[in-house]
């Protein structure tokens, strides 16, 4: 067949189309020229309500449902703090809880005994003298809350100064929390809401005596691992079961939530009352932005440095591993996390609904002539406060050098800098002396027979750089340098350094604490001057901090004289509630359905071969035949959480469970400033899944007949 020039033309024109096509649709994502129309959200603040303020108009508005007093007090008390990490609940009179698996990690291990491997296992207690008190563990409940805030601010109008309202502040609440706690069981802790537009006293009566009572094996409450953290479709049995003892036999308790005969439907009405940890929700948008630039990046490294660290450990001590993988599990959480807060800054739509959201705030602030008085200044106020804060820490970051990115020969001078001063005390102490084995030893440490010197003179040169472009020619840095810069300041530091060998640095170190400390050493000497600098920029940040702090409280007043408790306050660890409905959401080009079931477990396990973290458990593979895959096991719904909430019971309006929540979705994570509902979603264990796994899989019928029944099957007996 021929083809004619015409064609060929034709089908060049065909393929530009194509790419230009392409090219338009590319350009038109990354087209940020309206994004100024971009408006704030209603709920953008969120939705975890405060006890003390109960939407009760709110949600008959948004869902034909008025709950009263008595169902805000019911549900109040039923609802626990784990610790002080997690929820919990009450979920039978004989002081049953019901928390996360992930919750009990620890608690799994303290109850751990030689043989036993409870986190491969899981744990039953068949009966109930094998019910195994865990020490340290205590959980609390809100028995009442006050409004202490007309008291607080009264006292504050003495303060004379930022540091001096501190001051105040903190006697203040000091002297009103000892005032209310009346005895040894009791605990009252004042935390301010809205930064400190409003105060609330917080009264916890605390049970000490928490025993285990069932817990899955991890592979089936952590399914996926790191992998499927924070992500949707999930397939995770993450829950346990706790009971509280008082005086050595089960807690009788009258506030607990029953369990619901059908679990979470589609479309169903649910709310999450816990204790939400922390989020920013009501920060400006410069405070935002120093998040994104500064804080969020460097706590990412650092959770980096911790995470390789205890990978080293736990290679090393077997003995250690399951202690030391709990802690490793909750780096990889917290890691995660911040990643998907940073990603939520980071973009320009979130970012403008906060601006929008400030400016409508700024307007109603500044055209009122009394709050104008008191707070109009205040974002700028905060603003200078940042960019002080900003380029403070861009200094001490290039004084830093306990990094990835510093080379190790400041921290082998920090080090020898430290063996001089416990030198010098073994002068007049033997405790601090050293034998010229554990000097060997210690040389051995700092500069290994594997150390990289090429890597570490490229590092140099980077720090170098860095540190030039924050301070510019100033007379420390010149000095070490030698006042040369890029690759002539290395060879020249390299070339005066003692650093480089084992035998030059045990010379250095016989010649006793004063030859250290004298030392003409480029790197000894930068440390030593770097010290007292990093000193006087931590002393400056600490007095931007108490600055903020101050500006930060107008900030929620203003906050609360503009919108009162019509929206919530940043979470706080304190008992909230958030309303949300079973809904799916769109990701990944489809659809997650709103609840899963066991048969996406084994979907899971199979299409990655049963390799780790998609193992399971040999009950799971061979299964008895009453065990039902086709029951819900997970589901979404579009009720606010962060950390903290883990463990939170999920209950419907007429305060049943219908399931425990356990996490959120990866688009939940920006939920730390924004809360977005259209595809922000908690996270949750099934009810109808807990009790046939504890049922059907498990056999722990005493469990499953206490859930359905609410309170024990026959009397304890001790």
């Amino acid at each position: 067949m021929k083809f004619t020039s015409a064609f060929f033309r034709f089908k060049i024109i065909i393929i530009l189309l194509i790419f230009l096509s392409y090219q338009n649709a590319f350009s038109q994502t990354q087209d940020w020229s309206d994004i100024d129309s971009i408006k704030a959200g209603k709920f953008d603040t969120g939705k975890m309500w405060t006890f003390e303020y109960p939407p009760a108009k709110y949600f008959e508005e948004e869902y034909g449902f008025r709950p009263d007093e008595e169902w805000f007090k019911h549900v109040q008390l039923s609802t626990l703090k784990f610790a002080d990490y997690c929820s919990a609940s009450f979920v039978s009179e004989d002081g049953l809880i019901m928390s996360n698996n992930h919750c009990a990690r620890q608690s799994i291990t303290e109850v751990n005994r030689d043989g036993e491997d409870l986190h491969k296992d899981g744990f039953i207690a068949w009966e109930f003298e094998d019910e195994r008190q865990v020490p340290g563990l205590f959980v609390e409940q809100c028995i009442s809350i006050e409004d202490v805030t007309e008291e607080i601010h009264k006292a504050l109008e003495s303060a004379k100064s930022d540091s001096e309202r501190l001051e105040i502040e903190t006697q203040k609440i000091t002297e009103i929390e000892n005032r209310f706690r009346n005895d040894e069981e009791t605990f009252t802790k004042v935390t301010p809401l809205y930064f400190g537009g409003k105060y609330s006293l917080y009264k916890y009566k605390r049970y000490n005596d928490v025993r285990l009572v069932f817990a899955p094996e991890m592979q089936a409450g952590y399914f996926g691992g790191d992998y499927d953290n924070f992500t949707y479709p999930r397939y995770n049995l993450d829950c346990s079961f706790f009971r509280v003892y008082d005086k050595g036999i089960p807690l009788k308790v009258n506030h607990y939530f029953t369990w619901s005969k059908n679990g979470a439907e589609e479309g169903e009405l649910v709310f999450v009352p816990g204790n939400p940890g922390s989020t920013n929700r009501l920060s400006t948008v410069a405070q935002l932005e120093y998040a994104r630039d500064f804080i969020y990046p460097q706590t990412i490294q650092l959770i980096d440095s911790f995470i390789e660290f205890l990978q080293g450990i736990i290679e090393e001590d077997s003995e250690s591993a399951n202690y030391l993988t709990d802690q490793l599990l909750n780096y990889y959480n917290s890691k995660k996390a911040y990643k998907g807060m940073l990603d939520g800054l980071r973009d320009p739509v979130m970012m403008q609904k906060k601006k929008d959201f400030e400016n409508i705030l700024k307007e109603k602030v500044q055209t009122d002539a009394k709050l104008n008085e008191k707070y109009g200044t205040l974002w700028t106020d905060i603003e200078n406060v940042i960019n002080e804060m900003k380029k403070l820490t861009a200094e001490q970051s290039a004084l830093s050098y306990d990094n990835y990115d510093s080379p190790e020969y400041f921290s082998i001078a920090d080090q020898l800098v430290g063996l001089a001063e416990e030198l010098k005390l073994a002068e007049t102490d033997s405790t601090y002396a050293y034998t010229e084995y554990e000097i060997d030893e210690l040389i051995n440490t700092l500069l290994p027979d594997d150390f990289d010197f090429a890597k570490n003179k490229k590092l140099l040169k980077n720090k170098i750089d860095f540190l030039y472009a924050e301070f510019g020619d100033v007379e420390f840095l010149n000095k070490f340098t030698n006042g040369k810069k890029g690759n002539e300041a290395v060879d020249d530091i390299l070339s005066r350094t003692v650093l480089t060998s084992n035998e030059s640095i045990k010379l250095l170190i016989n010649q006793g604490p004063e030859a250290i400390f004298n030392s003409d050493d480029p790197f000894i000497k930068f440390v030593q001057i770097s010290g007292e600098e990093s000193k006087n920029i931590s002393m400056q940040i600490d007095e931007l901090t108490v600055k903020e702090t101050i500006t930060n409280q107008k900030l929620g007043r203003a906050i609360f004289e503009v919108y009162g408790t019509s929206i919530p306050p940043d979470a706080t660890f304190t008992l909230r509630i958030s309303d949300g409905i079973v809904k799916g959401f769109n990701y990944n080009g489809t659809f997650a359905p709103p609840i899963t079931t066991f048969y996406g477990m084994l979907d899971r396990y199979y299409s990655f071969d049963g390799k780790f973290p998609w193992n399971l458990h040999e009950r799971w593979l061979d299964a008895p035949e009453e065990f039902d895959f086709s029951t819900p096991f997970n589901f979404v719904a579009t009720c606010d959480v962060v950390g903290g909430n883990s463990g939170s019971p999920i209950i419907n309006k007429d305060a049943e469970i219908v399931g425990v929540a356990f996490d959120g979705n990866i688009q939940s994570l920006a939920g730390d400033f924004i809360y977005d509902p259209d595809v922000n979603r908690s996270v949750g264990v099934h009810s109808a899944g807990m009790l046939e796994a504890i049922k059907d899989l498990y056999k722990f019928e005493r469990l499953a007949e206490e859930l359905k029944l609410s309170k024990m099957e026959s009397e304890y007996t001790e």
